[in-house]
């Protein structure tokens, strides 16, 4: 399609980007009747809607990889898109940088450059890519995205898999971003923190609402309950009506007013209410059981043999064969607790799950569940895993994964939660997508009767009226859970402890859940304010020669090296942000010279050698830079270090 010059919404905003009666069906099922939407320069919008709604299919068909029925995609000639890609756009044992230049044909400082933002430094630069974490895998994807300098990103759920540090490194930067986004995410709180509009996709139509997620409910509620009321009203004068024709209308005194009655009754119309979507609810059987512990951890060290070790990034090499990820863990988990297990990705909390339910063999110590206890295990890729008979449908799959003497109808009202309802429980399991599958899991695991459930990362393909119904249940029941996930909105319903994974140690975390997100917070948001606010412990003491004094007697020299670093460190971003200019600058001169000689302009030899000079002059650069830029990296970490000490 042909892009518009200029494209303006009804309020003169400058559109980035039309949707202009878009009609899409599969078979029976419709998406889109006739969707109409505008979004323009600088909208950061939230996209919400039930899970099968059409919401990823949108995002397909502006980019152009699926087609719809009718209607069009109008975009400006200004228009600069940037999305994730869903596969993974890697070659076998390439690294982060060789990929970031590859994809996106830019320069190595450059890409190093917006890799930093996503916590991809020093050694995390040259790691293959294909071994790394899902969760740094799509901060790759994420940093190839920003390279291409787009001013409207579609985020097709991209909190997936993140853990907390980058998740909040991206609501950061998506505040900062001064362009037009369009986020689909389950994160209620991600959304709620990034958008200032929203876009519901339901009932086959898009609206979009001025206004944040929160502030849209509420809107939406009282509109329904507007038509709701109007309609009352006007069913209520229908009555009326019809009584007074019905009574009247033989009497020849009124027939003249009960034919005018007759006709106010045709003219009577009630507003018509979209298909409403019923509210999610997930009932958990009760657990039961007497024991006041579930599980003892003592000593436990956790990692990798063989040829999972080779598979799995992160951890320290003990020996060719073995990586450990954490070790020296001892936790008492007691019957009825709900246990988030939160850290970075790399640190061990799909590892320590695994570990538990007997899917790795630990390294060392002891792992002991209360006799009698059944396990359910809920894993992240576990729809990948061929778990699922592809032949069967789903209900099938659900009656299999039940505790015995499971009623039909406790089946169906659980696939019901998982928005497979009515003729969908028939659908063959190899017909379904990765999200739907993984709702077939989780719902099996739920219906299994366990006393005990493990979840690593169980929201990933719900839409978040089933995240906070799945975090209500488990909040309501009487058993045991330990889960991974980084939604704030699940976490804070379902967890009542917390336990961190960091630096290779597995332990309880002593505040709450908004706690723990607020320190995470207050260290990116200013490193500097922490490390000051920790070296202000006041003048140091002399304790006589015993000993005690030593470590106090040290933290001034620490304050002064901590302020030398800091120094230092200032030193390093002024030489980074100078050399940075000058590689533009030659980077622009090499770019007039190749666009010269490709059309045969102005040859010389002079030229020629200096187009040399000006490569040999980006290759050292590209060089000091990263140089300077892992010296950087280093000093932030022993100023963080020192702060923490």
């Amino acid at each position: 399609m042909d892009a518009a010059p200029v494209l303006c919404d009804p309020d003169g905003v400058k559109s980035l980007l039309q949707i202009s009666k878009l009609k899409k069906s599969y078979g029976a099922r419709t998406l889109f009747e006739d969707a109409t939407a505008s979004f323009g320069e600088r909208q950061k919008i939230g996209v919400v809607g039930r899970n099968g709604a059409g919401k990823s299919t949108l995002f397909r068909i502006i980019l152009g990889q699926e087609e719809a029925d009718s209607g069009e995609v109008i975009r400006s000639r200004d228009l600069r898109l940037g999305y994730v890609e869903q596969h993974a756009p890697f070659e076998p044992g390439e690294s982060v940088l060789d990929f970031l230049q590859r994809y996106t044909e830019r320069e190595g400082w450059e890409c190093g450059k917006v890799a930093g933002r996503f916590g991809l430094k020093g050694a995390l630069l040259e790691s293959a890519v294909d071994q790394l974490a899902g969760g740094f895998q799509m901060r790759v994807k994420l940093t190839a995205m920003l390279l291409g300098e787009p001013n409207l990103l579609l985020l097709d759920e991209p909190t997936n898999y993140l853990d907390l540090n980058t998740l909040l490194l991206l609501e950061r930067f998506l505040e900062d971003f001064n362009g037009a986004y369009l986020v689909i995410s389950h994160d209620r709180e991600f959304l709620k923190r990034t958008c200032q509009h929203t876009l519901e996709v339901e009932n086959g139509d898009v609206f979009l609402y001025p206004g944040a997620l929160e502030e849209y409910f509420d809107f939406k509620a009282e509109q329904e309950e507007l038509k709701l009321q109007l309609n009352r009203n006007t069913e209520a004068r229908r009555k009326e009506l019809q009584s007074f024709v019905e009574r009247f209308r033989a009497k020849a005194s009124k027939a003249a007013q009960a034919k005018s009655k007759a006709k106010q009754l045709e003219k009577l119309q009630t507003i018509e209410i979209g298909k409403q979507l019923r509210g999610v609810q997930i009932n958990l059987p009760e657990a039961g059981g007497r024991s006041k512990v579930a599980l003892r951890v003592e000593n436990l060290a956790i990692g990798y043999r063989g040829e999972s070790a080779r598979n799995n990034g992160g951890g320290s090499k003990d020996s060719e064969n073995t990586v450990t990820v954490a070790t020296n863990i001892d936790f008492t988990i007691e019957r009825g607790a709900r246990v988030a297990v939160l850290g970075a990705n790399g640190q061990g909390k799909s590892t320590l799950l695994k570990t538990l339910t007997d899917r790795l063999e630990p390294l060392g110590g002891t792992v002991r569940w209360t006799d009698g206890l059944q396990l359910g295990f809920y894993a992240q890729h576990v729809y990948e895993a061929g778990v699922l008979d592809p032949a069967i449908d789903i209900y099938t799959a659900l009656e299999r994964a039940a505790s015995p003497n499971t009623s039909r109808q406790t089946i169906l009202n659980m696939a019901g939660s998982f928005l497979f309802s009515g003729d969908d429980v028939e659908k063959r399991i190899g017909s379904l997508s990765g999200g739907e599958r993984a709702r077939v899991c989780l719902a099996g695991i739920l219906l299994g009767g366990c006393q005990v459930l493990l979840l690593d990362e169980p929201t990933n393909h719900l839409d978040f009226d089933t995240v906070e119904a799945l975090g209500q249940a488990l909040q309501d029941w009487d058993g045991t859970v330990l889960f991974v996930s980084h939604d704030r909105t699940f976490v804070k319903l379902a967890a009542t402890q917390i336990l961190e994974a960091s630096d290779g140690a597995v332990r309880f975390y002593p505040g709450a859940y908004d706690e723990y997100v607020y320190s995470l917070a207050q260290r990116l948001d200013d490193e500097s304010d922490v490390a000051a606010a920790t070296g202000s412990a006041g003048p140091a003491r002399t304790n006589g020669g015993d000993g005690a004094g030593d470590s106090n007697q040290q933290k001034p020299n620490l304050h002064l090296q901590r302020k030398a670093w800091q120094a230092d460190l200032k030193r390093l971003r002024k030489e980074l942000t100078g050399l940075e200019k000058e590689m533009q600058a030659l980077e622009r001169e090499r770019d007039l010279l190749t666009t010269a000689f490709a059309a045969g302009e102005d040859y010389s030899r002079e030229k020629s050698d200096r187009l040399n000079e000006i490569t040999a002059e980006i290759e050292a650069g590209e060089s000091r830079w990263l140089e300077l830029e892992g010296a950087a990296d280093e000093l932030e970490s022993q100023i963080q270090a020192a702060a923490a000490g």
